[in-house]
């Protein structure tokens, strides 16, 4: 037989046999290529050059990594060590903590230890002996301390919106155009923005960095560690970057790593660029018609390479200015939009729809909880809505229909919810707070605290290693001083990749309730009517003449400028907005006899009865949605800009004049126990003369003024286009001049006090100077008050001897311009804080906030002052800085009346109780809320 031929004598002697095998198994091997992947070519005459082959490996490559989903890879949790571990950082034991996990939709709790290892959490609860055994271990012993993940702000702007706010580093928002997916966030973020430590200090170890809302694209977002690195650069900061961020020059056999990008819809893109929301509409649709038309002509190029069709193919379609929207339709990126209004979330749910791709997340969304079943239309599923649960609303129209219900809402419909900064609209250091705010309002414990941990997390695509506390997720995690979602809860330490981040964090001393979940009040009812009335239910209040509160477990009442006490009544008596009786039920039976049909009897439960609180600060009363003109009554005219009109003459302007009642922001005031106002007019230098009049009036001439005139309010700033010596001067002949109205007149008579809104400390020991010197050349005192003052603690003591009173409007200090720069931010940045350090040095302090619709939540705010105070101020004292102090500094004298507010279950300043009723001499009648 012929093959009898081919032994191993053969086969060895044979020059013919190896170019044979070769050829064979050449042929085999071509032919395998060519029918598997294409890259080999068996031509005629020749094989193709190396260069050409590995051309075409390139683009087989590219076409595979363009079609693979984004993730993390299959082998992620395999991984010993963290990208982001910094060599030579010692290992941390955590003991003896109350570890919140996030585990089991966010009820898992867990008591043990913590091991922190090479930028990674290595084990929770119990510590396997082989993991620490050889380990030079910090301990650190949290004594049953809460320890949950890092906070993850989903939406941010620090590093881009930098402060203090200086016109070198806003690099948020790109004027060129309203469609721009090329920009990046990453190539502004400033690394010298003070916010950051802030940031930290409120627990927030990871944000969401993105470009403005001036654009309807306005380009790519990035996710940063807030932690300062050895390289001191943004790329540093960055958690798992594109590997497409600086070209395609990688190895494209990993798994693609997610991408993020900002969207925005609604009134800032079509103010920003004179465009309607019908222009708006088009431009998206025809951004995402030119991405379409790459992707389709990239797939049509793959399928011929796949096919190994290589005749005339040339390069993969790519345009760079395109390339990330062309990523979005892949649906590898994660997508964030900045919608509020249903006729807004509407058109981006068409457009989803129209070009077939995912959401990741809504932003702001105050109509989201208005339209559930619509979010479940979005192409790939219902997005993710990051909401405020307060801050920001009806600032303007599109925030009207906000409401404080709207993440339990979404929550009960199945939709996740992430409670977000926007930071520096809200200092994202308190970010925490909103989830506890959100709380209160309703929505479940366990999904508050996802909330602002692994929701955001997941909606960002890094759920595999931020927001939870778990072997082998990154060692971001803090220890807390009290209940996560109680009031003031503040950080004892965060750990940013395994790294402390405070080397000797101050603590304030804190009643040990706090370490309880707050039990808040039922809020179901109300709930109910925002849906009922699509988002603005009457807030009017019910009145009555006669009411009975049994079960009250103390009363706060004026006399004569301070507080008394009376403890534990066993019933309160009111009639037509006045205290009749208190005490005994026999000594009271009388007064409830007289009418007892018509009686209305309130169980307190143990709660309180407190003065009415007021508020000052806030342009409420003269602002009801702040950016639209025609609901406001305006910025007063700059005298030094130019003399206002003659007709005006040497008159003030008076805030009394521009009142306006029965507002939003002024009636859920009013329900959150803020019973009296002081307003000054809107204005630069001279802002004219404020008023106190009463939040629950119906206009002005139905008992609502309390004092017509009440002081002269000046500003003095270095953010005014005049320099401060200019209005220095101005202020100078102000007073030492001969000319001006009755008001001023007034003070230079030392009869009315001289409000200066000011925050510098060099300014305002420019005006301490002043006073003395107008006192001693005049030999009449002037009554001087600084408002805002956030630099007053480097003047504390001066500030008492000269008897100036202090009004801090910013009790949540924040640099947001340079002459704020020099904060006193509190633990755990520094032990004192600015109330307390005024209040000790003898200074008349009051409090009061900026934004109107923050007035409601006036008692949470004065909470978290005396909770940072190192137990060093008490209830009375509480109360006093937002009734008596506060109306002191502004020169009312014994004419505020005695309001009172019910609040049953709970005191005034805690999570537990909420207002009940308003005991209003002022009105004469009693409000009931219930």
């Amino acid at each position: 037989m012929a093959t009898d031929k081919w032994t191993v004598q053969d086969i060895s002697t044979t020059r013919r046999w190896p170019r044979l095998y070769l050829a064979v198994v050449l042929f085999a091997a071509l032919h395998y290529y060519h029918a598997g992947s294409g890259i080999f070519q068996l031509t005629s005459s020749h094989l193709l050059d190396p260069e050409t082959l590995a051309k075409r490996e390139h683009i087989l490559a590219q076409c595979k990594y363009i079609k693979t989903p984004a993730g993390p890879p299959s082998d992620f949790h395999s991984r010993q060590q963290s990208d982001r571990y910094v060599p030579g950082t010692k290992p941390t034991l955590i003991t003896n903590a109350t570890i919140w996990t996030a585990g089991q939709n966010g009820t898992e709790v867990i008591n043990g230890n913590l091991l922190l290892h090479e930028g990674m959490i290595k084990a929770v609860g119990k510590v396997p002996l082989h993991l620490s055994q050889d380990l030079q271990l910090d301990v650190i012993d949290v004594h049953g301390a809460w320890v949950t993940p890092g906070l993850v702000d989903l939406h941010s702007h620090l590093g881009v919106f930098s402060t203090p706010l200086l016109s070198g580093a806003l690099d948020g928002n790109s004027v060129k155009g309203p469609i721009l997916p090329w920009l990046r966030s990453l190539d502004g973020l400033n690394t010298h923005d003070a916010a950051y430590e802030l940031a930290r200090s409120g627990g927030v170890t990871s944000a969401q960095i993105l470009p403005g809302s001036a654009n309807l694209i306005g380009g790519q977002g990035f996710i940063a560690k807030l932690r300062e690195t050895k390289e001191r650069t943004p790329t540093s900061m960055l958690v798992e970057p594109p590997f497409t961020l600086n070209g395609t020059h990688f190895d494209h056999d990993l798994t693609p790593r997610w991408r993020h990008m900002k969207h925005a819809c609604g009134e800032n893109p079509s103010r920003d660029y004179s465009m309607t929301r019908m222009d708006s509409a088009w431009n998206f649709r025809s951004a995402y018609e030119s991405a379409r038309k790459i992707r389709d002509a990239q797939d049509k190029f793959c399928s011929k390479a796949e096919a190994g069709a290589w005749s005339d193919l040339g390069d993969l379609p790519e345009d760079l200015q395109w390339e990330a929207l062309v990523d979005v339709l892949r649906g590898k990126v994660k997508l964030s939009v900045h919608c509020y209004e249903a006729v807004d979330l509407d058109m981006i749910v068409r457009l989803t729809e129209e070009f077939q791709f995912p959401l990741a997340s809504f932003h702001h969304a105050a109509e989201t909880y208005l339209v559930p079943d619509l979010l479940k239309r979005t192409w790939g599923g219902a997005p993710t809505v990051a909401l405020w649960a307060g801050n920001f609303f009806r600032t303007k129209r599109e925030v009207y229909w906000a409401s404080e219900f709207a993440p339990r809402v979404l929550a009960s419909h199945g939709i996740p919810v992430v409670l977000k900064s926007d930071h520096p609209v809200l200092n994202s250091r308190y970010l925490l707070n909103e989830a506890a705010l959100a709380h209160y309002y309703g929505l479940p414990y366990n999904v508050a605290l996802l909330a602002v941990t692994a929701t955001p997390a997941d909606a960002l695509g890094l759920g595999h290693r931020l927001g939870r506390i778990q072997a082998g997720y990154d060692a971001d995690v803090v220890v807390w001083d009290s209940h996560p979602l109680s009031l003031g809860a503040t950080p004892q330490q965060v750990f940013i990749d395994g790294i402390p981040q405070f080397e000797l964090p101050h603590v304030s001393a804190k009643p040990s309730f706090l370490q309880n979940l707050p039990n808040p009040p039922n809020f179901d009812e109300e709930a109910a009517s925002v849906l009922n009335y699509n988002g603005l239910p009457p807030l009017t209040p019910n009145s009555v003449e006669r009411a009975v509160f049994i079960n009250v477990d103390c009363i706060y009442t004026r006399s004569e400028g301070s507080l008394t006490v009376q403890e534990r009544p066993e019933v309160v008596v009111t009639r037509r907005g006045k205290i009749v009786c208190s005490g005994a039920r026999s000594a009271c039976a009388p007064h409830t006899n007289e009418v007892q049909d018509k009686v209305v009897v309130i169980d307190l439960e143990g709660g309180t009865i407190v003065p009415g609180l007021t508020t000052y600060g806030t342009p409420i009363g003269l602002t009801e949605i702040s950016v639209e003109p025609s609901t406001n009554d305006g910025p007063v005219y700059n005298s030094l800009a130019g003399d206002p009109p003659a007709i005006i003459g040497n008159n003030l302007i008076r805030a009394i004049d521009g009142l306006q009642f029965e507002g939003r922001n002024m009636l859920l005031a009013y329900r959150g126990g803020v019973t009296a106002g002081v307003v000054a007019p809107e204005g630069d230098f001279v802002q004219g003369v404020s008023t106190a009049f009463s939040l629950g009036a119906t206009n002005v001439l139905h008992n609502a003024t309390i004092e017509s005139d009440v002081a002269l309010h000046v500003k003095i700033t270095m953010n005014s286009a005049q320099s401060v010596s200019s209005q220095m001067a101005a202020l100078r002949n102000l007073l030492f001049g001969n000319d001006g109205s009755a008001i001023v007149q007034r003070v230079r008579d030392g009869h009315s006090t001289l409000v200066i809104d000011v925050n510098s400390a060099d300014i305002m020991a420019t005006l301490l100077r002043l006073k003395a010197e107008y006192e001693t050349r005049t030999t009449k005192l002037l009554r001087l008050t600084f408002a805002g003052a956030q630099e007053s603690h480097l003047l504390a003591n001066e500030i008492a001897s000269a008897g100036v009173s202090v009004i801090v409007t910013r009790p949540k200090p924040f640099p947001f311009t340079w002459d704020t720069r020099r904060i006193l931010p509190g633990p755990p940045l520094t032990a004192d804080s600015l109330v307390p350090v005024l209040l000790a040095a003898g200074v008349n302090v009051g409090v009061g906030l900026i934004d109107a619709n923050q007035a409601r939540d006036l008692r949470f705010e004065v909470s978290q002052v005396v909770l940072s105070s190192n137990e060093n101020i008490d209830r009375v004292t509480a109360l006093e800085l937002v009734t008596t102090n506060l109306e002191r500094a502004l020169g009312i004298h014994g004419n505020m009346p005695q309001d009172l507010v019910a609040y049953p279950g709970g005191h005034v300043f805690g999570f537990e109780g909420k207002a009940a009723a308003v005991i209003s001499e002022q009105l004469g009648r009693i409000d009931l809320f219930m």
